[in-house]
């Protein structure tokens, strides 16, 4: 594995702090509805989990208010009460209708900085692009005080599509600020973004694209097959994309992961990472113990080839639309 010194890192936003190219998602902590927090995992492997993706280099964490209703952030909060080691802290705010005020996403934030028990937050991103009774322009508006203030220090935004995007651009340029994110999902089993519009706007605004879900909720862990014993538990058990057409469906994908990793000396995890981290794209897989996160934090520090990339994109373009 890669020291922490010589992981790639990219920034977020144009003007946004230097972050690795790689970051670690925090949905399954504390959450036991969607997921079996206290079941098959608990605070000590989420405790591992952080400690070994920080030794890894890999210290942007990405949460959010509604994560375990706030248990994610407090665990966050509690872990880095714990170590010495810096931790770039990524949360969200989610417009639900009863907020409709600027007041709303300042109380929001103070709640977070609470649990995270931290003054300022690295990122702070709209969970959603819902209206409702608080328009964009409001709530941009509300953002951008926050910075002035030093309670967050770049603003993002999440599920945004192209337009939406640019009119959030827009609103923040005129104070002065960048809109520095754009979080997605985004796997060689979801490219959308290519074909809609969002990853070109992306990259013509200078926005940051986070791929959450990136590698398909498991799917490209190659756990998940179709002669495997293994079911899929929690909020996989619903998806279709695990029954068994899907998991056939997928697995020329698994086997080109598979003979490129066996090429690098990499699992199909961190081939799969490492596709969208060359695509300038920041990866936030989940990782509920130290060994998902050890492995997550692999697909740093070496690069495919062109024609490995190539390979990948021709025999997944089925999910680009």
């Amino acid at each position: 594995m890669s020291s922490p010194s010589d992981l790639q890192t990219t920034m977020l936003g144009p003007k946004g702090p230097q972050i690795p190219a790689l970051g670690l998602g925090t949905w399954a902590w504390g959450d036991s509805l969607f997921w079996q927090y206290g079941g098959t995992y608990g605070v000590d492997d989420i405790r591992a989990a952080f400690q070994a993706s920080l030794a890894a280099g890999v210290n942007l964490i990405d949460t959010a208010e509604v994560y375990g209703l706030g248990k994610s952030e407090a665990l966050i909060g509690e872990f880095m009460q714990a170590t010495d080691r810096p931790v770039i802290v990524a949360t969200k705010y989610m417009p639900t209708p009863w907020r409709f005020s600027a007041q709303a996403v300042a109380d929001a934030l103070t709640a977070s900085l609470k649990r995270l028990k931290v003054p300022t937050v690295a990122l702070y991103q709209v969970h959603w692009p819902f209206d409702f009774l608080l328009n964009q322009k409001t709530l941009m508006n509300a953002l951008a005080d926050e910075v002035a203030q030093g309670r967050i220090k770049t603003i993002g935004v999440s599920n945004y599509s192209a337009k939406q995007m640019r009119e959030a651009h827009t609103l923040l340029a005129a104070r002065g600020i960048p809109l520095a994110v754009n979080q997605v999902q985004y796997s060689l089993l979801h490219r959308n973004i290519e074909t809609n519009g969002v990853y070109e706007a992306a990259q013509n605004l200078e926005v940051t694209l986070l791929a959450y879900s990136p590698l398909a909720q498991g799917l490209l862990t190659g756990k998940y097959t179709v002669g495997s014993d293994r079911k899929p538990t929690g909020a996989r058990r619903l998806d279709p994309k695990f029954s068994k057409k899907s998991l056939q469906k997928i697995e020329p994908v698994l086997a080109a992961l598979q003979s490129i990793g066996a090429a690098h000396e990499k699992t199909t995890v961190q081939v799969a990472l490492n596709w969208l981290i060359s695509k300038g794209v920041v990866p936030i897989p989940g990782a509920k113990n130290a060994q998902q996160a050890e492995q997550n934090a692999g697909a740093l520090g070496w690069q495919m080839t062109d024609t490995e990339r190539e390979q990948l994109e021709n025999i997944s373009a089925p999910w680009m639309k």
